[in-house]
This record gives C-alpha cells, structure tokens and sequence, in this order.
C-alpha cells in the first residue's frame, strides 16, 4: 500500500470540527478514511454537526466526541471510543488551542493556568494516548504557532504554553520511532479565521496582513496539505516542527 493512501486509514482529530479541523476532517474523510471528529463544547457543537453531515452527504464514515480534553481521562475515552468505533487509529492531529493577547504584567494566574492547560497540557497527553493506542506506522501531528520563531511581546502565555510541544514533539518521536511511529507540529502564521481576530485590533490585522514576505494572512487551505503529506508521503520527517506561514517569521 502507498504511505499516501488514506482509503480505510482511521483519523481522529482533536478540535476537528471547525476551522483547520474542519476542513482536515472533510478532506481526509473525502480520500475514503474514517475520521474521529472532537469538538470541545456547546458553542461549537453545530459547525461539528455541519461538518459530520458534510462528511456523511459525501459517503464518508465519521461520528463526533465532545469533551474537555484538560481533563487526561477525556483523552483516553477519545482514544478508546474511535478504537471501538473504527477498530484502531492511524492517525491522531490535535488542532487545539487557545490565544490570549495580554501584557505580561497584567496576565493573572487563573489565565496562566487556563492557557497552559489548553495549549500544553492537552497536547502532552494527546502526544502520550496517541503513542499507546496508534497502530504501528502510525502519525501524530500537532497544532502550533509561528510566534515561536518571533521576538514579540503580549503573547507571553500563548506562546509559551505552545513552546513546549516542540520538545514533546522530538521527544516523542525519538520513543516511539522504533514503532513506526512519526511525530510533528506544523507552527502556521496568524489564520484567517475566528480564532484569530477575537484578539486584534484593527491596526494589528492590518500589520500581521502586511507581516509575511508572500502577503496576507495563512489560509488554512494552505496548511493542510502540509499536514496530510506528514502524516502521508512525508512520513520520514519525524521531531520537527515546520513553520508554515509565507515568510512571517523563520528561524
């Protein structure tokens, strides 16, 4: 079988149901795998519904999972129920994250606390039940964020809670290289997306626009090719984490 033959391979992806999730969940689900779409709460069960449905009224196999994966045991019942439904997992893509755009010296510690949780912690143990339950050969990619390459303010919380992940990311890769098993993250510029401009002000759009040497904001048609070919054809690339954002920032 080809790397890049998707036809029966079971996908779950955390926060798949809006968005880069989404949209990875239709196209992943429309080269015939079986996906396992998490959403986190109420408000965002009906763009989950929208895309299950798309999924269905294509012929695809899906079904939704909502929880709170702050909560380790919520991620081992995502894990257990997709192998219950499916039979096993290939793939896992967590998208999950959250931003908080606040100086230093005003972030208090519930904020500090809420935002590692999210974009820390569910990643760690995300990058953990994904080693344990993935059949062999399979591949783990994580959501982050360029500003890890960029030399900002105001981002203190969400940045440092996504930096990490590229040390789980080399970690994890290293321990479970000897199962097949390969593991990235993928950091996009700021996504033209609701996730991004609930943080902004208008003059901080117009300059992240501006920011990248190909112009404009990332579309996140952009980003996933990238993370179907690493969890596909680019399976050799294992521990990194490529940055993906038109020239925003690079190191």
């Amino acid at each position: 079988m080809a790397r890049n033959d998707l036809k029966g391979k079971v996908v779950l992806i955390a926060g798949g149901g809006k968005n880069l999730g989404g949209l990875l969940s239709r196209n992943f689900a429309s080269q015939g795998a079986k996906i396992a779409i998490h959403f986190n709460s109420e408000s965002t069960k009906a763009e989950a519904e929208k895309t299950l449905a798309d999924i269905q009224h294509a012929g695809g196999e899906a079904f939704l999972f909502q929880a709170d994966l702050t909560h380790v045991e919520n991620i081992k019942k995502l894990f257990n129920e997709t192998i219950s439904k499916f039979g096993g997992i290939d793939i896992a893509v967590n998208t999950i994250g959250m931003v908080l755009k606040k100086p230093f010296l005003e972030t208090t510690e519930e904020e500090y606390d809420t935002m590692f949780d999210i974009n820390s912690k569910v990643a760690y143990f995300f990058i953990q039940e994904a080693g344990k339950t993935l059949n062999n050969n399979g591949k783990i990619c994580t959501i982050v964020t360029s500003l890890l390459a960029a030399y900002t303010g105001l981002y203190s919380t969400y940045a440092g809670a996504k930096a990490p992940v590229e040390h789980f990311t080399r970690m994890a890769s290293k321990e479970f290289g000897e199962r097949g098993i390969s593991v990235t993250a993928v950091g996009p510029g700021p996504m033209d997306t609701p996730f991004f401009y609930g943080q902004e002000s208008a003059d901080a759009v117009a300059y992240h626009q501006s920011a990248s040497a190909l112009g404009g904001l990332t579309d996140i048609k952009d980003i996933a090719p990238l993370i179907q070919f690493l969890v596909t054809d680019g399976w050799w690339i294992t521990g990194q984490t490529i940055f993906a954002n038109g020239g925003y920032t690079t190191r």
